[in-house]
């Protein structure tokens, strides 16, 4: 049975988010996780599920195909969005004729470019959105620039900022929930929650499990 404690925002009535973070290919997490999620969905039913996603979905070994696969089933339930992360964008970068990121990519998964990946696969990957909203929440892979509009962050920071944003104490107009930087155990802040836990790098794979004004947390073993 899950234990909740209180959450920095709030759903709407009948509303439940839940939010994993950062995959990195790691197939054996993702279903394991997937499996946890279906389990508590049985045990504590709820009308309007969505899982979300949080970027670099995709990353070190060769599980990137079976973890598109897997998330971009049409019939999935719950529902799923999965949001875009540096991850994806530089895979995209690099199809696109990015020589420098095409390296990175390399470098990152020891894979080729293209990888061998089905076209609707990189076709699902290229309509990927960059953030999510839902009630008192923010979602997006990386984090948000403090001092701008929600409405005015830039793709880039989205994907990829890191310090300004995780040092910073302001509030940001809605509690931003991100992946991105690794930490040893999931961080709930009142302008922030991080649960990049590190799978895909030797670590667990981390959900985020969001509902009226409370937070609880799944990290199964793989």
């Amino acid at each position: 049975m899950l234990a909740f404690s209180q959450a920095p925002a709030r759903l709407a009535p009948g509303r439940r988010v839940y939010a994993v973070g950062d995959v990195r290919g790691d197939v054996g997490a993702l279903r394991a996780m997937h499996a946890a999620i279906r389990d508590d969905l049985a045990a504590r039913p709820s009308p309007h599920a969505t899982l979300i996603h949080l970027g670099d979905v995709i990353g070190a070994g060769a599980g990137g195909a079976l973890v598109l696969a897997l998330l971009a089933a049409p019939a999935a339930e719950p529902p799923i969005i999965t949001l875009r992360g540096d991850h994806e964008q530089m895979l995209l970068d690099a199809l696109d004729g990015d020589a420098a990121a095409a390296t990175d990519w390399r470098h990152e998964t020891g894979e080729p470019v293209p990888p061998c990946w089905s076209a609707p696969h990189i076709a699902f990957l290229r309509g990927l959105p960059d953030f999510h909203r839902a009630g008192g929440y923010f979602f997006t892979h990386a984090g948000i620039r403090p001092g701008i509009p929600l409405a005015r962050q830039s793709p880039a920071d989205l994907r990829g900022i890191r310090q300004v944003f995780l040092s910073s104490e302001r509030t940001f107009g809605a509690v931003v929930v991100h992946g991105h930087s690794v930490v040893p155990a999931p961080v709930v802040l009142p302008n922030r929650i991080a649960i990049d836990t590190g799978a895909g790098l030797g670590g667990r794979l981390t959900c985020a499990v969001l509902e009226d004004d409370r937070i609880g947390f799944l990290s199964p073993l793989s």
